[in-house]
C-alpha cells in the first residue's frame, strides 16, 4: 500500500450531489470539445494532397519493398517512423523509449484493415534486429520496415518521430497528412489512426468531400478474427447496436 501523501491544494470534497453537478457541468464542456474536434477532422479531410513522385525502396523481412508494397493492396497506409538504430538510447537491445511506448499503444490492426488501411513502422535497423525487437517486446502484428533511402528526410521524421498518412490510387501515391511531436501521443487506438486519414473513418455521420465511402457506424465492427472483407454487417449486431444508438439518444435529449 502506498504511504505516499497526497499534495496540498487539492480540489474539496463534496457531496453527492454536488459531485454530479460538477460532472454535468464538465460532460457539456467535453462536448463541445467533442464537436469541435469533429469539425477539425472535417477540415482535415478537405486537405489538398502531395504526389509522391519518388519509389523509395525499404527491406522488409521477406526482400526489397518500395513505397506501393507497404500497402499491402489496401486504400490507405500510415507510417510510423520509429527510432530503432545504431546512436539511439537503448540500441540495440531496445528502441528509443518513446518510440517504444508508441508502439505498445497499437491496438489490433484487423479494425483497420476493415477500413482499407494499413499500418506500417519504418525504422534504420536491419531487419534481423527488428524481427529480434518484435519478439522480444510482443509486437509481432506491426510490419516493420527498414528504410533504406530518403524517405525519412523527405517526409520529415529524420530525427524526430511521426505519422505519415499516405493514399494510393492505383499505382499513384499521395501524401495526405502527418503528425508528430505531442500529436503523437494521442495515436494508437482505431479512431486516432482513421481520422488522420484523408478518408475518415468513413462513416455516414461525417462532413466529408462528396462520394467518399461512408457507411452506418458501428454496423462495421465485428471481432477481430470474424472481419470478411464485403460482408454485410452481422444482422444481431445491427439489432443490438440500433438499440444502442436509441438508448443513447434518448438519454441525451
Amino acid at each position: 500500500m502506498s504511504t505516499t501523501k497526497l499534495p496540498p491544494n487539492t480540489p474539496p470534497i463534496v457531496s453527492a450531489q454536488e459531485w454530479e453537478a460538477a460532472r454535468v457541468d464538465m460532460l457539456a464542456k467535453e462536448k463541445a470539445h467533442t464537436h469541435a474536434r469533429d469539425a477539425l477532422m472535417a477540415e482535415r479531410r478537405q486537405m489538398p494532397w502531395l504526389a509522391v513522385e519518388n519509389k523509395y525502396i525499404f527491406d522488409g523481412p521477406n526482400g526489397r519493398v518500395n513505397l506501393l508494397d507497404l500497402f499491402e493492396g489496401r486504400r490507405q497506409l500510415i507510417v510510423y517512423r520509429a527510432f530503432f538504430e545504431p546512436g539511439v538510447h537503448g540500441w540495440p537491445q531496445h528502441a528509443c523509449i518513446g518510440c517504444s511506448m508508441v508502439a505498445d499503444q497499437v491496438s489490433h490492426l484487423s479494425h483497420l484493415h476493415a477500413r482499407d488501411t494499413t499500418l506500417a513502422y519504418a525504422s534504420r535497423a536491419p531487419q534481423a534486429d527488428i524481427k529480434r525487437l518484435k519478439s522480444q517486446m510482443g509486437w509481432q502484428h506491426i510490419p516493420w520496415y527498414t528504410i533504406t533511402d530518403s524517405f525519412d528526410a523527405d517526409f520529415g521524421v529524420a530525427e524526430w518521430h511521426g505519422h505519415n498518412a499516405f493514399i494510393r490510387d492505383g499505382d499513384r501515391i499521395f501524401r495526405t497528412y502527418f503528425i508528430n511531436s505531442r500529436g503523437d501521443e494521442a495515436i494508437g487506438t482505431v479512431w486516432s489512426f482513421l481520422d488522420m486519414t484523408a478518408l475518415g473513418r468513413q462513416e455516414e455521420w461525417e462532413k466529408s468531400p462528396a462520394g467518399y465511402p461512408q457507411s452506418r457506424p458501428y454496423k462495421w465492427w465485428n471481432w477481430h478474427d470474424s472481419y470478411v472483407p464485403d460482408a454485410a454487417p452481422d444482422p444481431k449486431w445491427v439489432e443490438v447496436s440500433d438499440a444502442g444508438e436509441a438508448a443513447m439518444r434518448s438519454r441525451d435529449s
